[in-house]
């Protein structure tokens, strides 16, 4: 018999009072307690935490049915991730627990289980101080699993997969983890291999071998068997990619030869109105909406994601700049560093080295004491070890744009973090050969210099390090900083420079989709400065960088809008107030300005018919076509041209007042064995089926058939409308629903109401 692995996620209890029968609520995994918390202007680190009111002890209990316990078995509790602070006991008896919120850790309940109830009980402690300078949630967020295995059974995170391409084949090595016989099928539907250990490795050889990049994310099936005698007692099965990168001075990064540049994208992990308890499905919406633009990168920052997305990343296409932790010894990461870096640090690359995605490890984002000799000790430390982990992969650390001179600041007594980087004092450095001196000293330890927010210094750090490549860690999305200063607004967009240097393989923008903390102020919950809201609906500038990404022909309009709402957003991490509508009912004719992406040789623009001449992309910095049209009412249309013929065109017309509501499908199939948690989107409409941008209306959702309405969401983070209802107001004529589904086969009928309006509804069928 094989492992047999459990995914227990239902029929949870919870309570954040005492861990008593009168006080255990029923809920499901995963689970976040903070995000539906009330809001708290004056609660302590607010800004950073959504000013969601998380603080406390929280308690999970679950029954545990087990019909069987064999002997000679061994039976783990398995969690991905627990936030934070964690203590399990079973039956009564403590079996252990984890510190970081992020990490997965496994404990042997060997012991203390029997045949029939057993009493799961967790304890999650979030009354440390302080939490992360995001939004960090707080509960059991991942995936819990029960394994039953074989006393004799492999260690999936003592297996490594390393191979070498030479022509036309790869030669693939597995380390199994054991000396024990094991055997291996590799496989793709076109070619079985087999192959079995010698000394606790599995050699292979595979001819033709088709190569994994992220146009073509080309995987293979490895199933290992473990044997004792001649009887498999274990299992295990993973997927791989076979794919050279190469890294080269001067020249830039290579995957199988051929010249890439990191179209990146930074994220943190949670997703609106389900907090950090996110399944995977929502992931790989968003990820896929990602590719869409051209995205071929993500920065999973700052610290260990779920190994769901990576899985997806593998599959879709998506490259991984993957970090353990933000701070070292400052921050929260400070009361762990000391004991717990060495398992952090080695759960991230054990857990996640076999996934092909991932194309360089970072050991770190911001520190305090950057480029000083006790932080150089400690990047020393960080690097070495993980080497003795997996030697296939760069590794580096990104670095903030503030350097200092040395001082002896206290860094226990330091509150906020990140303002202690960042702040500007009498030890920072302004003189740029004193920072390429510090830098210098990074780049002596690490495989590329990974760059936040230094665009304006790229040439001289190049000149200075001429034997490393750069790879802009965090971007700016729209302004870009002066060699004499961080910051400047002026519209060179830093992808600009990606572009302009081979020694630059990348940009990675801060940040793809708007998140939860690191507000900038209440009314705020949390950051704006992204191309997606968090409900995954497009912002203007993710069409520029469309145009920048992608090969697809497009085109795209938006127009400047001072009369929407502040966001919010951190002032150079901003970009101009774009909006794409054409309903200005306050206007007569008042000249508006516009902007136009598209990866086209050239635009035209016609006003209700009318031809408005316009320079060509290249005739512009940025390639973005900028200018002035008068406002009247009616249709813009834009056409996108390649050798004088249209290819692609984007419209905008006045819309009237809204009178329906409109889902963006009528009806739609779903594998209920996959999904657990689906985001549809509703639209006021007028009566021609043009968008109503300006409509705020209240809209009401309903949902009937094996669903539950999970949270509402309409990308606002300034809005103070709680997520754990069936309603929410329009916001730029647009609101959200999340459902749950209990995965059983049905029709789920979702409605959307809105008073004045034609109700929407849309069929799911759930097959």
């Amino acid at each position: 018999m094989g492992r047999i692995e459990t995914a227990i996620m239902k029929d949870w209890e919870f309570t954040l009072l005492e861990p008593q029968d009168p006080y255990f609520q029923p809920v499901q995994l995963p689970h976040d307690w903070a995000i539906y918390a009330p809001i708290n202007t004056n609660m302590k680190q607010g800004a950073a935490q959504g000013f969601r009111d998380r603080w406390g002890i929280g308690w999970y209990r679950k029954k545990l049915m087990i019909p069987a316990v064999t002997e000679g078995h061994v039976y783990q509790l398995q969690f991905e991730g627990v936030y934070e602070n964690s203590t399990v006991w079973v039956n009564g008896v403590e079996v252990g627990g984890h510190k970081y919120g992020y990490s997965r850790f496994t404990l042997d309940i060997t012991g203390v289980i029997h045949e029939g109830e057993n009493l799961i009980l967790v304890k999650v402690d979030n009354t440390s101080f302080p939490a992360d300078r995001w939004y960090s949630g707080a509960g059991i967020y991942r995936t819990v699993k029960l394994l039953e295995l074989h006393r004799n059974h492999l260690k999936p995170e003592e297996i490594q997969v390393k191979y070498a391409v030479q022509g036309s084949s790869a030669s693939v090595s597995i380390a199994t983890g054991t000396f024990s016989l094991v055997k291996a099928v590799i496989s793709d539907g076109d070619i079985r291999l087999t192959g079995e250990s010698e000394n606790g490795v599995i050699h292979l050889e595979i001819p033709d071998v088709k190569r994994w990049s992220p146009d073509q994310p080309y995987l293979y099936q490895v199933e290992l068997s473990l044997y004792e005698g001649n009887e498999i007692v274990d299992t295990y099965s993973l997927r791989v990619g076979v794919r050279e990168i190469e890294m080269v001075p001067d020249k830039g990064m290579f995957i199988n030869g051929i010249p890439v540049k990191i179209k990146g994208l930074c994220i943190h992990q949670d997703a609106s109105c389900l907090g950090i308890a996110v399944t995977s499905e929502i992931w790989r919406d968003r990820l896929v909406k990602f590719k869409e633009i051209g995205c071929n990168a993500i920065r999973t920052a700052h610290h260990i994601f779920a190994p769901e997305i990576l899985d997806i990343c593998d599959e879709i296409g998506l490259l991984v700049y993957e970090e353990p932790f933000d701070k070292w010894v400052g921050g929260l990461y400070r009361r762990y560093f000391e004991t717990e870096w060495q398992y952090d640090l080695e759960c991230m690359v054990k857990r996640d080295r076999n996934h092909v995605c991932i194309f360089m490890w970072g050991v770190g984002n911001e520190v305090e004491n950057q480029g000083q000799e006790s932080m150089l000790q400690i990047l020393r430390m960080l690097k070495s070890h993980l080497l003795t982990l997996d030697d296939t992969r760069p590794v580096s650390y990104a670095m903030n744009p503030h350097f200092k001179y040395e001082s002896n600041a206290d860094l226990s007594k330091v509150k906020d973090i990140q303002q202690f980087v960042d702040e500007v004092s009498d030890t920072e450095i302004y003189n740029l050969e004193h920072r390429i001196e510090r830098i210098k000293r990074i780049a002596d330890i690490v495989d590329v210099i990974s760059c936040n927010y230094q665009e304006q210094w790229y040439p001289a750090i190049h000149e200075a390090i001429p034997d490393k490549l750069i790879l802009g860690t965090e971007t700016y999305q729209y302004f870009r900083g002066h060699p004499d200063q961080m910051q400047n607004f002026s519209e060179d967009v830093p992808w600009m420079d990606v572009e302009k240097h081979d020694y630059v393989i990348g940009g990675m923008l801060w940040t793809g989709i708007d998140y939860l903390g690191e507000s900038m102020g209440y009314p705020a919950k949390g950051w704006a400065g992204s191309l997606f809201w968090t409900n995954s609906e497009r912002k203007p500038l993710s069409y520029l960088y469309e145009s920048y990404w992608s090969e697809k022909p497009m085109v795209y309009m938006a127009v400047l809008d001072y009369s929407l709402t502040d966001e919010g957003v951190k002032e150079h991490w901003d970009a101009p107030r774009y909006a794409s509508h054409w309903s200005f009912p306050q206007f007569n004719k008042t000249v508006i300005p516009y902007m136009i992406a598209t990866n086209c040789e050239e635009a035209t623009v016609e006003l209700n018919g009318k031809l408005i001449h316009v320079k060509k992309p290249f005739e512009f910095p940025n390639r973005m076509i900028t200018g002035y049209l008068p406002y009247l009412p009616g249709t813009v249309v834009v056409k996108g041209l390649i050798g004088g013929q249209e290819v692609c065109r984007y419209t905008l017309k006045t819309a009237a007042p809204a009178v329906k509501l409109e889902f963006d499908a009528e009806e739609i199939s779903v594998d209920r064995k996959d999904v657990v948690h689906k985001l549809f989107t509703v639209r006021a409409k007028d009566a021609e089926g043009i968008p109503v941008f300006r409509e705020s209306a209240k809209v009401t959702f309903q949902v009937s058939g094996p669903a539950e309405i999970a949270g509402v969401d309409n990308g606002d983070l300034c809005s103070s409308e709680p997520y754990d209802r069936s309603w929410m107001h329009l916001y730029h004529g647009q609101v959200s629903t999340v459902l749950r589904f209990t995965g059983e086969a049905g029709r789920v009928v979702l409605t959307a109401e809105a008073e004045g309006m034609y109700a929407a509804r849309m069929i799911i069928c759930m097959e």
